[in-house]
């Protein structure tokens, strides 16, 4: 394969990465509206750690745990931020 055909790959990747971030973020906000029924606060450092721990589990490389850990800190500081945002 050349560069363009790596690209071309890359450019699918993306989209689907997109379109799994846009579900994920349905998803919590779906939790987010279950929460402010109960009562309960959005910050949840217990579950954000289980995340951080199943998906570094989950790794198998060539990106490094601590690289993934970073990602998944940002997705996670954009799900509460945006379940924040919803439920004001």
């Amino acid at each position: 394969m050349d560069i363009e055909d790596w690209r071309s790959r890359i450019d699918e990747i993306d989209a689907a990465i997109v379109e799994s971030l846009n579900r994920r973020m349905a998803c919590s906000l779906e939790i987010g509206k279950i929460k402010k029924a109960q009562g309960r606060p959005i910050y949840a450092p217990e579950r954000e750690m289980a995340v951080l721990s199943r998906v570094e589990g989950l790794n198998g490389g060539p990106l490094s745990g601590a690289a993934l850990k970073r990602i998944f800190q940002q997705i996670i500081e954009e799900s509460r931020r945006l379940e924040q945002e919803r439920s004001e």
